[in-house]
């Protein structure tokens, strides 16, 4: 009977949140935070067109030395993130550094995009690496669901 009930339970939750794919072409920004001295609440606040509620691709912009990109995607993948390259850290790099984007899906607050930054700094700094800020992608309102 507890089988059943936690079954229905998590049927329920997967109808009210669609799942969505970060390689999505329908996908586009929502929010952007490129100034590291601004709040992500206040970067969520001005965002007009985010869907507060309905999970979103975050994405962190870094660039990493060569040598230090295995060792990042390792620990970040234990945590459901990929680590890819481009992003930001293409325009801005300095020498020596692969621009790379962190990202994964996930329901966005100010509160876990916050940590997220703060994480993500952290490892970029103990791998001689840069972060250029965050971004979040969802579905434009056409997108089927």
């Amino acid at each position: 009977m507890r089988a059943r009930w936690s079954a229905r339970l998590a049927a329920r939750r997967a109808r009210r949140k669609p799942v969505i794919s970060a390689d999505d072409p329908a996908l586009r920004v929502v929010v952007t935070a490129y100034d590291e001295t601004e709040a992500a609440s206040t970067a969520l606040a001005r965002a007009d067109e985010w869907q507060s509620g309905l999970p979103a691709v975050l994405r962190h912009h870094l660039a990493l030395p060569e040598r230090s990109i295995e060792s990042a995607r390792g620990l970040l993948s234990a945590d459901g993130w990929d680590l890819r390259p481009g992003g930001r850290g293409a325009e801005r790099g300095g020498p020596g550094l692969t621009a790379m984007i962190a990202l994964r899906v996930q329901e966005l607050d100010a509160l876990h995009c916050s940590q997220e930054s703060s994480r993500m700094a952290g490892l970029a700094q103990r791998h001689g690496g840069q972060v250029y800020g965050w971004d979040a992608l969802q579905p434009g309102p056409d997108a089927p669901s």
